[in-house]
């Protein structure tokens, strides 16, 4: 059977940027986002449009960070939470950039750069966008109640973040700056089914994709958790992290000195009531942003594997009593030019 793991040259992520709203900013990742806005609106008139305005301000400070503008980017791949990519659609409209909506739950983000990595491999593609968002207020009207039902969350419920993440590739002889991190390798996910129907436990249904590609990935590339400065999931939160460790560790592997779980680092726990953690498109997106590429270029990392986790459901669905899948495609990050899976360039 082929390896899963796509080797990719020459990719970098060269610029980058992330918003989030008045609860992501009170959380240990607040003082490095390029922008917040206390209301949660962003200047729109609806939660949704405001989801879409995030995405756009993401990009904005992006493109600004590489004195670049809508029409420098070959294309861009982009999602959200909505139905059909809306808040993506409505917050690129300004830029008139080629896009391709994805939507992978909260995978999007890694999805999204994986997507642009492939496409880089065309000499049509000079520069390619990645770009996804969340709203609470906008996931919670569309996946479970209105806000103002004041329904008691359960437990195991995760935060969905109101938080946005944008990030520029190109390859290396394109980049505008020095080259501070490289996009090695790639691997699609694949989607698991545990049989999980409780929307208030997503990290549960999430877990065993996870592991799948955690195991996987590590098997094919024949590396171990100790080849890299961290594992880091999307939004698995405190029940989907328990369950990754249980599942990993029946196949005889700990994660648990390199494993960070973004869903437990947007916000603090002890001043901030969010229950098992973090979730939404913008989670991953907005931790990868504002902490995990900054630390690359400080020299705080050299190599890490970066996996959002989605959780693919609909409120059709589940009223029908349908379980949810689960996916988690993975990226790995290396600091500098650096590429154990194509040799250095």
């Amino acid at each position: 059977m082929p390896s899963r793991i796509m080797p990719h040259r020459g990719i970098t992520v060269f610029s980058y940027a992330a918003v989030g709203g008045k609860e992501e900013h009170i959380g240990p990742l607040g003082a490095k986002l390029d922008f917040h806005d206390e209301s949660g609106l962003f200047g729109a008139k609806t939660w949704e449009l405001a989801e879409g305005e995030m995405e756009g301000l993401a990009l904005e400070f992006a493109l600004s960070k590489a004195d670049l503008k809508g029409s420098d980017i070959s294309l861009v791949f982009a999602g959200d939470l909505q139905n059909q990519c809306t808040a993506t659609t409505h917050g690129l409209l300004p830029f008139g950039i080629p896009t391709l909506g994805i939507y992978g739950a909260c995978s999007t983000c890694t999805e999204g750069l994986l997507l642009a990595a492939l496409a880089l491999g065309s000499p049509a593609v000079l520069r390619c966008a990645a770009l996804t968002g969340s709203h609470f207020c906008a996931a919670e009207r569309q996946f479970r109640l209105p806000l103002e039902y004041g329904g008691q969350r359960s437990p195991t419920a995760q935060w969905t973040a109101t938080a946005a993440g944008a990030f520029l590739l190109c390859r290396y002889e394109d980049a505008p700056s020095p080259v501070r991190v490289t996009l090695s390798a790639s691997m699609v996910g694949k989607p698991i089914d545990s049989g999980v129907s409780d929307a208030s436990n997503m990290g549960a249904a999430m877990a065993p994709a996870a592991a799948d590609s955690i195991l996987t990935f590590l098997s094919e590339s024949d590396t171990a958790p100790e080849d890299y400065d961290a594992i880091v999931t999307g939004d698995l939160g405190k029940e989907g992290t328990r369950l990754l460790y249980r599942l990993l560790e029946e196949n005889g592997l700990c994660i648990r000195k390199q494993h960070t779980d973004c869903g437990l680092l947007l916000y603090d726990e002890a001043i901030q009531d969010i229950h098992a953690g973090a979730s939404g498109c913008g989670c991953s997106a907005a931790a990868l942003a504002a902490h995990f590429l900054p630390a690359f270029a400080e020299g705080k990392l050299q190599k890490i594997l970066f996996l959002s986790t989605g959780a693919l459901m609909s409120p059709s669905i589940l009223e029908q009593g349908q379980s949810i899948v689960g996916i988690a495609p993975v990226i790995c990050l290396e600091g500098g030019k650096q590429n154990s899976f194509c040799g250095a360039d």
